[in-house]
């Protein structure tokens, strides 16, 4: 990648700015896809204790790594403190166990994943007799923040960032901070653009990166089977994005994340499809004009595709954020 396809955090440290999403692909579809995403040149993987599949990724890594196929510096790693280990002596223990599972010595960018935390029983998120989740009332962003500085005295983590954090959130975290978070991880497309919390964000020096750039199919399923009847918004389909893909020669979800990188945001598309990965990854050799950026940003709905409650119970949490 050449030096425009970076971001810079506030500690100098560089992230691709098109990465590799693993939400939703379970162990034997993401170790394929894996391996076609680092084919294809995907360096930064993005992943998650509760997507479960560290371990497939872990062994894709090892393998790479092993067979000196690619060098430990080449790759940007992130993954995130779940919610149900939101409590502050959890933070270290929960990252040493990606790490192993990862089969890594350390992690790039380490996020708190949520800004709620829920209990955990079984292995599995808790829940009441009507199915709803248990959430842990007392999730205390200052002090789990602290223990996520640590990480970076340890060497467990370059970076560390939040998720789903709004600005209130994110404002109690700076006011208490030694070390300001690096990145925060939000749902951001054409359709959810939330452009005072980016403004916010810019101006704080804290890259914003974009999950669910192009929507989120496997979100249907989700819903469906917490019983929740929701149509989603296909934004492949949207004629302004179709109009300007046909103009550049491109696809609709090419031009859909070449609008989130020229908006200065990175994004981590998720596919397994091969022709797709690298359809996703080749966005660099044209850019939007600033009417064609315009004419996007003219699209903002403010509709939320990953709104939660597909675990239903978790907006009872007094740390919900929308």
């Amino acid at each position: 990648m050449s030096c425009d396809q970076y971001l810079t955090f506030n500690n100098g440290i560089k992230m691709p700015a098109l990465g590799y999403g693993t939400w939703q692909a379970p162990d034997a579809e993401v170790e394929t896809a894996l391996h076609l995403a680092l084919e294809a040149g995907y360096r930064h993987i993005d992943t998650a204790p509760v997507y479960m599949n560290e371990k497939a990724i872990g062994r894709v890594l090892k393998e790479w790594l092993d067979s000196g196929r690619i060098k430990r510096e080449d790759l940007f790693i992130t993954t995130k403190l779940p919610p149900p280990a939101n409590v502050p002596d959890y933070v270290e223990p929960t990252l040493r166990n990606s790490l192993a599972d990862l089969q890594l010595d350390y992690i790039d960018l380490y996020l708190i994943h949520t800004p709620f935390g829920i209990v955990l029983e079984n292995n599995d998120f808790k829940r009441d007799e009507n199915g709803h989740v248990v959430v842990d009332p007392t999730t205390d962003h200052v002090a789990v923040w602290k223990k996520m500085e640590r990480l970076l005295d340890l060497g467990l983590a370059k970076s560390i960032g939040i998720s789903n954090f709004n600005q209130k959130q994110i404002q109690r975290v700076l006011d208490n901070c030694t070390v300001r978070p690096a990145n925060l991880q939000i749902e951001h497309h054409v359709y959810l653009q939330q452009p005072d919390l980016i403004e916010y964000c810019k101006n704080e020096g804290i890259v914003v990166t974009a999950y669910s750039p192009l929507g989120s199919k496997g979100i249907a399923n989700l819903n469906k089977m917490a019983g929740i009847e929701r149509e989603l918004p296909d934004l492949m389909d949207i004629p302004v994005v179709k109009e300007i893909a046909e103009a550049h020669g491109k696809t609709p979800a090419q031009v859909l994340l070449r609008w989130i990188l020229d908006c200065g945001i990175a994004a981590i598309p998720k596919s397994t499809n091969a022709k797709r990965l690298k359809e996703n990854l080749d966005i660099f050799d044209f850019n939007l004009t600033d009417e064609e950026i315009e004419k996007m940003k003219a699209l903002d709905a403010n509709v939320r595709i990953c709104d939660f409650k597909f675990f239903p119970g978790v907006e009872k949490h007094p740390e919900f954020p929308f």
